[in-house]
């Protein structure tokens, strides 16, 4: 059942006591002392590899178990390099500030954070990749939520519940067919299924980013005409410099692998760059595809939007992954995520009670190893069983693992998500959390929906 065969069998409350000791530690560092998460998860696998050698495992079978945690980053970890390119591609070839222009003429600001949804919800569902949409459309709101001086917690919160909600119904998405996969769903039939929560928790997602969004008086038109001209004053806003996006979204929907797509789009906005940018060397273009875009315009608010992007700024990123999924192999090498997920999947007797242990442990392993595609694939594998000896349609199971899976992820603070959304967006998870209306409503309706029967299928 496991992708890291256990080699330990830990008591029920020895499982409880570790687990709840982890999250303390975490949680208080990050919270109570404003930590990077790193520190807290480098003690955490501290704690876990001295409890292993008491227990009587090795050193290298304890080693053993980080190394294959980690394994599961190297996907994601190519993905954000290529996603770091992109962004500092898109600054020198005139992406982001030609979409941070367009975007300041849609804002309407009574509406102003019901749009940023609406509009990251489309990038999404065109993309299939919640990161991606969230690192290029939502960097540029979230730069124009500065110029403004509006919330970039809600503006954050807007972006993620967005980037999110096209990441759960895009067909392009790989979390969308890896949940319909396990399951084994048909993936349209999936995405139908999925409606039932989803359309709901949209539709009161758009009501309260109204109901958030600034009156008119509250919103600055003046310094937004200004940020308008001196963005147009950098000589980077063109109307070729969109080709970069539709190149993206067109390989997107053509299902090319999302590090070719990435690339392409990459390469494509190196290119323009070039009717736009002075004295572009070869050099000093490697150097802002490593080290990032630098602007040196003189206004510090543009100065302070563009300067982003490039290899380097993904290493935070990279790091506390690397951490948080060798963390996630020692509980599985340690037996104790295996432990709990048999406790919870004993006492299961009602189809509220499985729907609800089945979201729970998608949330508590989404926790645990900060990591949404675990969480998918282990309460899938997990729970399957308990379905059919229900009568219960895999269609119920699958929609579930993307509404307490997939969404939960950004939530995280050491999360592959969360982490990458923080360091893109630059603002906290535990600032932007509150307002991710739509990540928070799709568990809290699947549970629902559990216990009332509301769209609970029967196994034909």
């Amino acid at each position: 059942m496991f992708r890291i065969e256990p080699k330990h069998k830990p008591s029920r409350w020895e499982a409880i006591i570790l687990t709840i000791s982890i999250l303390f530690i975490i949680g208080v560092s990050i919270i109570g002392f404003d930590s990077a998460p790193h520190i807290p998860i480098i003690i955490s696998i501290m704690v876990l590899i001295i409890y292993g050698m008491l227990n009587g495992l090795s050193f290298k079978e304890l080693q053993d178990g980080m190394v294959e945690g980690a394994q599961a980053a190297i996907g994601a970890i190519f993905l954000f390099f290529f996603i770091g390119i992109l962004i500092s591609s898109w600054i020198i070839g005139g992406t982001i500030p030609t979409l941070m222009d367009i975007g300041l003429r849609l804002v309407i600001p009574h509406f102003y954070y019901g749009v940023i949804f609406i509009i990251t919800s489309i990038t999404g569902l065109c993309i299939g990749s919640s990161l991606t949409t969230a690192a290029t459309i939502g960097a540029t709101f979230i730069g124009i939520s500065s110029a403004l001086d509006l919330s970039l917690s809600i503006t954050a919160g807007a972006v993620i519940s967005g980037a999110f909600f096209g990441d759960k119904m895009s067909p392009l998405s790989d979390t969308t067919n890896l949940a319909s996969s396990i399951a084994g769903v048909d993936l349209f039939e999936h995405i139908k299924d999925m409606g039932w929560t989803t359309i709901p928790a949209f539709i009161i997602t758009v009501v309260l980013f109204a109901l958030l969004s600034p009156a008119e008086a509250q919103t600055n038109i003046g310094q937004l005409a200004k940020f308008r001209y001196a963005l147009n004053e950098t000589g980077m806003v063109h109307w070729y410099s969109i080709i970069p996006l539709i190149i993206l979204i067109f390989l997107s929907i053509k299902k090319v692998p999302a590090i070719i797509a990435l690339a392409t789009s990459s390469v494509s906005a190196i290119g323009l760059s070039f009717f736009h940018t002075k004295n572009l060397t070869l050099g000093s273009l490697f150097n802002v595809l490593y080290s990032g875009y630098v602007s040196q315009t003189g206004n510090q608010e543009i100065d302070a939007l563009l300067t982003r992007g490039g290899i380097e700024s993904m290493m935070f990123t990279v790091s506390l992954i690397l951490l948080a999924l060798s963390m996630g192999g020692l509980l599985f090498k340690l037996g104790i995520i295996p432990r709990l997920l048999s406790q919870i999947e004993s006492r299961l007797n009602s189809t509220g009670s499985i729907v609800t242990a089945t979201a729970i442990t998608g949330i508590m392993i989404n926790f645990l190893t900060g990591e949404q595609y675990l969480s998918i694939i282990l309460t899938g594998e997990t729970y399957a069983s308990q379905f059919s000896k229900a009568g219960l349609s895999n269609r119920n199971l699958s929609r579930v693992l993307e509404d307490a899976g997939t969404v939960v992820n950004p939530l995280v603070p050491w999360g592959v998500c969360g982490t990458f959304l923080t360091n893109v967006l630059g603002v906290p998870t535990i600032q932007y959390a509150p307002f991710a209306f739509f990540c928070l409503l799709c568990p809290l309706l699947t549970i629902l929906y559990g216990w009332t029967g509301w769209t609970i299928r029967e196994r034909a």
